[in-house]
């Protein structure tokens, strides 16, 4: 793979979203990162959880890049990171034969959406009442079982379903405010989890 040169404008762009600066970021980046975590990970879904990682890792903080031509320096001190964490979870590591039919299984126009949808809902949530982000928090991010939710509130479940009621059109407002269609809406809350329980 030919090295590639990052500026600072190269940087600008990725983060105002330019499309082609992200599909150049994500392909570029895609077979580095896939080279360094296969040898350090025992399955291919632990290598594209942590990748996924990396990729979210970076772009919700590439206001920390200073210097454009070290973008590729923080990628990689990122995935150490990520992969550390990862580490601390799951301590067994295994090379992936490279063979694996999984390793051009990666959608870059996906994982930018994803990424993007994934950023965009942790604004919405940032603005919402501490409240209603925390039961969107607690029901869909983090996955909670119902009863957890309701015990951690002090609540029943038919008072949880009109928090998360209440606090789902709330959400659906604010995000339709930061310029986003009904389609964007459906899928953000596909990527939440299961609205219905």
């Amino acid at each position: 793979m030919e090295r590639f040169s990052f500026d600072d404008d190269y940087v600008r762009r990725l983060r105002e979203g330019d499309r082609e600066t992200a599909a150049h970021f994500f392909s570029y980046f895609r077979d580095l990162l896939l080279a360094k975590l296969r040898r350090r990970l025992r399955s291919m879904d632990a290598v594209e959880e942590v990748r996924q990682e990396v990729f979210l890792r970076v772009l919700e903080r590439l206001d920390q890049v200073r210097d454009g031509r070290k973008l590729g320096a923080f990628v990689n001190s990122v995935c150490t990171n990520v992969l550390l964490e990862h580490y601390r979870g799951d301590r067994r590591a295994v090379a992936l034969d490279e063979d694996s039919p999984y390793l051009d299984a990666f959608d870059v126009e996906s994982a930018y959406d994803a990424i993007r949808s994934s950023q965009r809902v942790r604004r919405v949530l940032g603005i919402l009442e501490p409240r209603d982000a925390e039961i969107l928090r607690a029901a869909f991010l983090d996955e909670g079982d119902k009863g957890d939710v309701c015990r951690r509130y002090g609540i029943d479940r038919e008072y949880l379903r009109v928090l998360l009621h209440r606090a789902k059109e709330k959400f659906r407002t604010a995000y339709v405010r930061r310029k986003s269609g009904a389609m964007e809406i459906a899928e953000t809350f596909r990527h939440l989890g299961s609205l219905l329980w």
